[in-house]
């Protein structure tokens, strides 16, 4: 309950500053602003076509016969000019706090001025400006200050309007020092160039009340943006620690993981192994033997993808990765092994790389098992694993060691070779059918075996 009470009643500090940010990450904060600054791009281009229809009503108005002093021409083409001009600047970077501030006070400043210029223009009496219906503009401008998620700027807007407007007030009170022009008959106030303090006092207050609200809810608003956007910062960054597919499956679940849910399937498990890595890297600097991984890495992972395969996991030199377990397949058998057939082929082009072609002294060890399996998560509720488990997970590793025995690169059972030849599987290259004893099984294994070789190669 303490997480949601700011949603609703947010600190002061969060209407008036930016205090809710400080302890965020630069990526979360440069991705903050750039939706703000698109925002204020926004508020641009509202800008400019608020000023357009103004041009457009002041065309198409009746002017009046005896025509004093006529701002308004004027007025909309420095309020058009400014606007393109901070259109381009917010096009091209982040305008700084004060520009946006002073946008405000500029905005405002404008409109009434073009409200004040009325009673010149038409030869009337100061309090006559105060009932245009140019005033309905003030919350217009008020309102797109929201496009920049930050309620600072809307309080700004609200205060710039209520004191400009009191200045307008005192305008009309100072060119009439008897009062004259005050009523309190409504009928004279509507009907001649009366003052009703009444009306004046109810524009201030649904000016304040409208800003009030508007940055209340923008401040909610705010903590849902801020929180909405360092979430899926953080969900960027932990996907790269899981398949792309599993990452989204997680993103989009109607409900929350919960440890201890699985599902059984009918899946291939795919392992890859580089033979004698640990020796391999005895005396290679740290940093030098994990770029190399990470070398092996890149050339394998996508291989197993783009054959329908998703990555369990990496155990060192060791890529774990399943077919089917996720999403239920028609063809998982035949996918893991084209996948395997993709790699074998492509580790006979690592001649020409230095680090890869060290790697591979001792050549690469595949096993592909198919069978039932659990899918699902495990560990506890702070701390959750999606994983495979079964009998065929557990055959699928020991098929894997077994490779050094066989003098192979990669080994299947009989089963699963028969299977994926029936989900139309056609081998790159020959197999060797044997009937052997796997360490940790009982019982003898028919297995298939592919010994190294290139592709094409009898064996």
């Amino acid at each position: 309950m303490k997480s949601a009470g700011p949603l609703f009643f947010p600190h002061l500090s969060q209407l008036v500053g930016d205090q809710t940010t400080h302890d965020l990450p630069s990526r979360v904060l440069v991705a903050i602003e750039a939706q703000e600054n698109r925002g204020e791009v926004l508020v641009k281009l509202f800008q400019i076509f608020i000023v357009s229809i103004w041009a457009v009503l002041y065309a198409v108005s009746p002017k009046p016969t005896v025509e004093g002093i006529a701002l308004a021409p004027y007025v909309i083409g420095i309020y058009l000019a400014a606007s393109v001009f901070g259109l381009a600047w917010a096009w091209r970077r982040r305008l700084p706090d004060w520009a946006v501030y002073g946008s405000i006070v500029f905005d405002m400043l404008l409109l009434y001025i073009l409200i004040w210029s009325f009673h010149v223009q038409y030869n009337q009496p100061a309090s006559f400006y105060l009932k245009a219906p140019t005033f309905l503009y003030v919350f217009i401008f008020i309102a797109l200050r929201t496009l920049r998620f930050q309620p600072r700027f809307v309080l700004a807007a609200g205060a710039a309007a209520i004191f400009g407007w009191l200045a307008m007030i005192g305008f009309v009170m100072l060119s009439d020092p008897h009062d004259a022009m005050i009523t309190r008959n409504y009928v004279a106030y509507l009907t001649g160039n009366f003052i009703l303090v009444g009306a004046e006092v109810d524009k201030l207050l649904s000016v304040l009340i409208v800003t009030a609200v508007l940055a209340l809810s923008l401040a909610r608003g705010r903590q849902l943006l801020i929180r909405a956007t360092a979430e899926t910062a953080a969900a960027e960054s932990l996907s790269r620690f899981f398949d792309t597919t599993i990452a989204e499956r997680i993103r989009s679940g109607e409900s929350e993981i919960a440890p201890g849910e699985g599902v059984a399937r009918e899946a291939a498990i795919f392992n890859v192994d580089i033979r004698g890595f640990s020796r391999l890297v005895e005396n290679v600097p740290p940093t030098e033997a994990i770029r190399m991984l990470s070398s092996y890495q890149r050339r394998i992972v996508p291989l197993i993808q783009s054959h329908g395969g998703i990555i369990d996991k990496f155990m060192g030199d060791g890529i774990m990765a399943t077919f089917g377990a996720v999403h239920p397949s028609t063809t998982y058998a035949a996918d893991a092994l084209r996948a395997m057939d993709a790699i074998l082929d492509e580790a006979t082009t690592w001649s020409g790389d230095q680090q890869l072609n060290t790697l591979l002294q001792h050549g690469l060890g595949i096993s592909v098992c198919a069978g039932p399996i659990v899918f699902g998560a495990v560990g506890d509720k702070d701390r959750l694993e999606v994983t495979v488990i079964g009998a065929t997970v557990n055959l699928a590793a020991k098929l894997e060691k077994a490779n050094k025995s066989f003098g192979s690169s990669a080994t299947t059972t009989r089963s699963t070779f028969d299977l994926a030849v029936r989900q139309d599987y056609a081998a790159a290259r020959s197999p060797r059918f044997l009937r052997a004893n796997i360490e940790g099984i009982d019982e003898m294994l028919d297995l298939v075996v592919w010994d190294r070789g290139l592709p094409g190669q009898a064996n």
